[in-house]
């Protein structure tokens, strides 16, 4: 997934399309054809980001006890995917921030 330097706008149809990929914590707006709200794409991209590391969490605990049918490529694979989540979280928030913080500083 790349981000677009034009602006949050691209972003914010990056994290819908993430959204609606996954899924499985579709509400009740966007099963009704809505676009969902800035605050829910936002709520449901940090779930999301949270249950990764946790997968990557549990199978590094499940491997590291002999668990049968858990490789290390397995494990190694939910970290990558936690890590690159984290990263476009932590970039998610950066461009919120700098949004917010060049509206405050407009002239009105």
């Amino acid at each position: 997934m790349t981000i677009n330097a034009g602006g949050i706008g691209p972003l914010l149809q990056q994290m819908q399309a993430a959204a609606s990929q996954a899924g499985s914590g579709a509400d009740s707006k966007s099963a009704a054809g809505q676009m969902p709200s800035f605050a829910e794409a936002l709520t449901h991209s940090i779930d999301r980001i949270d249950a990764l590391k946790t997968d990557a969490m549990n199978a590094g605990k499940a491997y590291e006890s002999g668990a049968p049918g858990v490789g290390l490529n397995d494990v190694m694979v939910d970290m990558a995917k936690a890590d690159v989540a984290t990263n476009m979280g932590i970039q998610v928030r950066n461009r919120v921030v700098n949004a917010y913080k060049d509206i405050m500083n407009m002239q009105v």
